[in-house]
């Protein structure tokens, strides 16, 4: 196997999906988007009720059939009000942080009006003007989405068709370095889902059939925190999260390893999943790191708190500055590959 090939696809892939705005609740262009994909593949991917994607890459034992997944909703905002100025006060989705929003472009999704272009700001945001701009916390409160237009009053915006209930759509600002850098926002968790399409393209195009059948779910609520709350088919009996490895003081993980997290917020992964996955990962001799995530959930969590019995665990290439304008490397998505590729066949 050749596996640049393959990360060459997961980073192509993961810089269209990232392309193509998708906050939490906003998610069906990107969904049908990837699920294309995977039919020009060659497999016959479903989408589920709440709005995601369920695929069977196949397998031999049915009733011992693992499921991976990864969530191609992101952070995002929804206009709150429309202020008497004319401009948005914004309701963040997910964990959405003012301080790493300020100064963003973004777009506005209307229902009914097409899409119009701002700038996130806190509001007053000329510090030529503005003598408490320093000391200003920024928050969703005393920040607001400045538009793209000529408008100077609430009734000018509205007229324009934005409403109370739209969608706030922050640019990703997507750059992959000469040294193999991937930066951008909303990497959590597209690149996991650049990712699982790599695996997919990896048993169609070598011929493999898994030991055990598995399935990937890619889930569209994960940042509200239901994503991976159900579509889990019979016969699975164990459930892994693609998603991105947590980089910071006090952690092992780099961007350019595969994380295995033995813990996050939520407890302990299953021994038995994580010690599988820290020796798939020294057979083949990978640079991982083992780490416990001090505030963090998983859509395998979340499949557990629904009352599903299975098994579960977390890896996924280390993201520096989560939730922010995050970065990985090249490497980190050729191990994080790589291990699925041993730990899975």
């Amino acid at each position: 196997m050749e596996q640049k090939q393959y990360v060459d696809y997961i980073v192509e892939e993961t810089k269209k999906i990232l392309a193509i705005d998708s906050p939490s609740g906003y998610t069906k262009q990107v969904a049908e988007y990837v699920m294309g994909e995977y039919k020009a593949l060659g497999y016959e991917p479903r989408m589920t009720v709440k709005g995601g994607i369920l695929v069977a890459l196949g397998g031999k034992n049915e009733k011992d059939a693992v499921m991976l997944e990864a969530h191609i909703d992101t952070l995002g905002g929804m206009v709150s009000e429309i202020k008497s100025n004319g401009r948005l006060r914004v309701t963040p989705i997910g964990g959405m942080n003012a301080n790493n929003a300020e100064a963003e472009n973004c777009r506005i999704a209307t229902r009914f009006a097409g899409i119009f272009e701002g700038t996130f700001q806190l509001s007053n945001a000329s510090i030529h003007v503005n003598g408490d701009y320093n000391d200003t916390k920024r928050t969703f409160d005393d920040m607001e989405v400045v538009l793209d237009e000529r408008v100077s009053s609430k009734e000018e915006t509205e007229k324009l068709g934005i409403m109370v209930g739209d969608f706030v759509c922050f640019e990703p600002r997507t750059v992959v370095t000469e040294s193999g850098y991937i930066k951008s926002r909303f990497l959590d968790d597209k690149l996991s889902v650049g990712i699982l399409l790599g695996y997919a393209k990896y048993l169609k195009e070598e011929g493999i059939t898994p030991e055990r059948a598995v399935y990937q779910h890619i889930t569209v609520y994960e940042e509200v925190g239901h994503g991976g709350a159900a579509s889990i088919p019979a016969g699975v009996t164990e459930v892994i999260s693609v998603d991105m490895g947590c980089v910071g003081d006090g952690l092992n993980c780099k961007e350019t390893q595969v994380s295995i997290c033995a813990k996050d917020s939520r407890g302990p992964y299953n021994y038995d999943v994580v010690t599988g996955l820290v020796q798939a990962a020294k057979e083949k001799e990978l640079d991982f790191a083992v780490d416990v995530y001090p505030y963090y959930g998983s859509d395998a969590d979340v499949a557990l708190t629904a009352g599903y019995d299975v098994r579960h665990g977390l890896i996924g290439a280390g993201v520096y500055a989560s939730h922010g304008y995050e970065r990985s490397h090249k490497d980190g998505v050729k191990n994080t590959f790589a291990l699925l590729c041993a730990y899975l066949g």
